[in-house]
């Protein structure tokens, strides 16, 4: 895939924040992912850098820009580079 886009299930899992890609898969196709404001449920639809992405999580709801990608799953701080955190979304998605 082209540098400054990535399936939105593989980045998921990238920014750490599921523990496996087929959980990032599951939570895209389940509906609990909007992007840029509109629901995505094709866990190969693309992100590119600038996009924000509203995750509705066990009982939390997390807004991440992208900021950034990786070829592969890394630590903590490679996870960190990828996203930026805008703080808690609406209470529903």
């Amino acid at each position: 895939m082209p540098e400054g886009r990535q399936r939105i299930d593989k980045w998921l899992w990238h920014a750490r924040t599921v523990r496996t890609r087929s959980d990032a898969a599951s939570l895209v196709e389940s509906g609990h992912v909007r992007l840029n404001g509109r629901r995505v449920t094709a866990p190969g639809h693309t992100v590119r850098i600038g996009d924000v992405l509203t995750l509705a999580l066990d009982r939390t709801v997390r807004v991440l820009e992208v900021t950034g990608f990786c070829e592969r799953r890394g630590g903590a701080a490679a996870a960190a580079a990828t996203r930026r955190d805008l703080g808690a979304g609406p209470a529903k998605i």
